[in-house]
């Protein structure tokens, strides 16, 4: 179904702003960690919980979600989805303590993984077909938006209001979104396709595929080791005062929207290729952290190049997937997309998780080298996987010859 294009540009507008809110309140606990941990009384990895069990969240709700809603209109789930997204951001802001925190943060969770797996196919079926990748990179545009200037202005009205004040932000924002589906949305978007059960499990036991979203995971993850536990590490080993983070923030969500273009231009043609030397310079970058850290110059000139490269493989990653399901399980096509985004949140859970282990044991500085092994081991797998295409390639080559 595709709409006239006024009509279908404030349809698509409507997706992007509940992107924004739904990628602000992913991160925004990254920028607040200090603050929550020290009005709730709890330790900064105790707070990093709010950043890993949001992930879990969106990890097993988006293909679990996406499967048992393919029957419900998709604008009413749209609209379900962002009432969710608001009761889990209102509740996060009147949490008493880390418990009704973590509850109120899976709640977000779950909204955002089935968000993001129907949001890209309802965003295609409002144009025609020649304009799809363009209708998605505009949806996405929210998410990327989010990370400029969402977080930051989420961490700097944290830091003059107390972070509950944060929440109440993005809760607004979300019943504008709400608003703004309800109005601008049309009603006769087709339903989504059920995924035969066979093909589901056909997609969870392919090696290529398993062995493509455990790249995702760990490439992805790796930088979330640091990501996670950054406004600690610039305020007490860098030595910027905590207003200053923010100013930080808004130019490491900067060099995240420059990286992400640039990831797309590149992963167009040989995605693997692409991946392999971003996972390459993302791993030294990382480890160069480590020595730059103590050193305020040093470490922002760090920290820009670890945010250009932190989304840098999401098109390629996402690419690379669907082209494999295409392959191996195509009737599973968007199930494969949705296990894609649960394997990018496992990967900001384990790196959120390991580095709240490395700070609470051995120091906050050692999360730039560990992030940086996470990455290696990405570097091995694309390498791998690299050679099987290659394989492939050469096989069907003489098959054709």
């Amino acid at each position: 179904m595709s709409l006239d294009r006024k009509r279908s540009t404030l349809a698509l507008l409507a997706l992007a702003i509940s992107a924004f809110a739904i990628g602000t309140t992913e991160f925004i606990s990254v920028g607040l960690l200090p603050l929550i941990a020290d009005d709730l009384h709890i330790s900064v990895t105790t707070a990093g919980l709010t950043v890993t069990l949001y992930a879990l969240g969106v990890t097993f709700g988006a293909p679990v979600l996406t499967s048992l809603t393919t029957a419900v209109s998709r604008k009413t789930l749209l609209l379900a989805l962002m009432l969710l997204f608001i009761a889990g951001n209102s509740l996060a802001a009147t949490a008493g303590g880390i418990t009704v925190l973590l509850v109120a943060r899976v709640i977000s969770a779950l909204s955002h993984g089935l968000f993001m797996s129907i949001a890209s196919t309802i965003a295609a079926d409002l144009v025609t077909e020649d304009r799809r990748a363009s209708a998605i990179s505009i949806m996405f545009t929210g998410l990327t938006v989010a990370t400029v200037t969402g977080v930051p202005l989420g961490t700097f009205l944290g830091q003059q209001l107390g972070w509950r004040a944060a929440f109440i932000a993005i809760a607004a924002v979300g019943i504008a979104a709400l608003i703004a589906n309800l109005i601008l949305i049309p009603s006769g978007l087709r339903r989504g396709t059920r995924t035969p059960l066979r093909d589901q499990v056909k997609l969870v036991t392919n090696g290529r595929l398993l062995l493509a979203f455990a790249i995702t995971a760990l490439g992805y993850g790796g930088t979330f080791v640091v990501f996670t536990y950054l406004s600690p590490l610039l305020h007490e080993i860098s030595g910027f005062q905590e207003q200053t983070v923010a100013v930080i923030l808004l130019v490491y969500g900067i060099a995240i929207a420059i990286g992400n273009i640039i990831g797309g231009k590149a992963a167009n043609r040989k995605p693997m290729n692409a991946l392999f030397y971003m996972f390459a310079f993302q791993a030294v970058v990382l480890l160069v952290l480590t020595f730059t850290a103590p050193f305020k110059a040093a470490a922002l000139i760090t920290i820009f190049f670890m945010g250009l490269l932190a989304f840098m493989n999401v098109p390629g990653l996402q690419v690379f997937v669907v082209m494999l399901a295409d392959r191996y399980a195509p009737s599973a096509r968007d199930v494969a997309s949705a296990v894609n985004i649960a394997a990018f949140n496992a990967g900001i859970a384990i790196g959120a998780y390991l580095g709240g282990l490395v700070t609470d044991h051995i120091g906050l500085i050692h999360t730039a080298w560990v992030g940086s092994l996470m990455v290696f081991g990405a570097v091995i797998l694309t390498a791998w996987s690299r050679a099987l295409e290659s394989r492939d390639e050469r096989k069907l080559l003489s098959k054709a010859a």
